[in-house]
């Protein structure tokens, strides 16, 4: 078995969800994905119950570049992800961006991250499992940083503000996962619910992104009716966190704890597996720009 190509991206958390009113911005997360374009299939063939994969070979071929075999059905897919699935974190347009890296890798083409974001978009438009297209998420999820972007802009154009000032040995993220969502909300849930994502866009134009987080996940548990995950994401406060919202569209709560306070982060960690025996609390933190091979 031949290793054709390989791409690597990571996941993400949300600022500001861009369904409310078309500008989103997301934060990249030491949550690594790999992606393989192989000669062969692997006995254990990667999950994509949503056929994303597909999508992507066929965004790769619309948009004139070449395959590394002779045919579509000659590509195969190896999937290595800590990324949870469902759960807010960008695990699909995470995918996306890997892969379309790793193509790019099996037929030697050299793609920028605008236009890995262009392709990911793309795929995320015709195969329906976005509500906006996630550019924001595909930028969080390809490079450092978060961008706030418009959704209706061309993706270069889109980027309004481009922060790179969030220190990784600064902050500890815990990731309280709460399993996949139930369902899937409708882009007018969030526009139903704009006085937060106003605070959060408040917060972004001011260089504030944890002040952003937490008002982005008050009105993420408004728009899904989350009541649970808007007072587990307020307990957070109470145990001492700097920030603490829900991202994407749920499930997943995002905590910041500063990184020097190790004693809040095994209080908060202790709080939640005590009282919601269920959950799972994941360590990681904010990605650099180059991820290295042990994240």
């Amino acid at each position: 078995m031949a290793i054709l190509g390989e791409g690597r991206a990571h996941g993400a958390c949300s600022l500001l969800h861009a369904a409310a009113f078309g500008y989103g911005a997301s934060l990249g997360l030491t949550l690594p994905i790999a992606v393989r374009v192989l000669d062969r299939p692997k006995k254990k063939r990667p999950k994509d119950e949503s056929k994303l994969l597909d999508f992507v070979l066929d965004v790769w071929i619309e948009a004139g570049y070449e395959l590394p075999t002779d045919s579509v059905d000659e590509i195969h897919w190896s999937v290595a992800s800590k990324i949870p699935v469902s759960q807010g974190l960008k695990s699909s347009s995470a995918l996306c961006v890997a892969s379309f890296r790793a193509l790019a890798n099996s037929v030697s083409v050299s793609l920028n991250d605008e236009e890995v974001v262009r392709l990911t978009v793309q795929a995320h438009l015709k195969s329906g499992i976005s509500l906006t297209g996630s550019v924001d998420d595909a930028w969080a999820c390809a490079t450092s940083g978060w961008k706030l972007v418009d959704s209706q802009a061309d993706i270069k154009d889109g980027v309004l503000m481009d922060q790179d000032d969030l220190d990784p040995d600064e902050w500890i993220i815990l990731l309280v996962l709460r399993g996949p969502r139930k369902t899937r909300p409708k882009i007018d849930d969030f526009q139903a619910s704009q006085q937060p994502f106003e605070q959060a866009l408040n917060a972004l134009q001011t260089n504030n992104p944890w002040v952003s987080l937490t008002w982005n996940g008050r009105g993420v548990a408004a728009a899904t009716r989350d009541v649970e995950g808007r007072k587990m994401a307020n307990d957070a406060f109470i145990n001492g966190a700097r920030a603490s919202g829900l991202s994407g569209s749920g499930s997943a709560i995002v905590i910041v704890v500063p990184k020097a306070n190790e004693v809040m982060k095994e209080r908060l960690e202790q709080w939640y597996i005590q009282r919601h025996p269920d959950i799972q609390i994941v360590e990681c933190s904010i990605a650099r720009q180059k991820l290295s091979e042990e994240e």
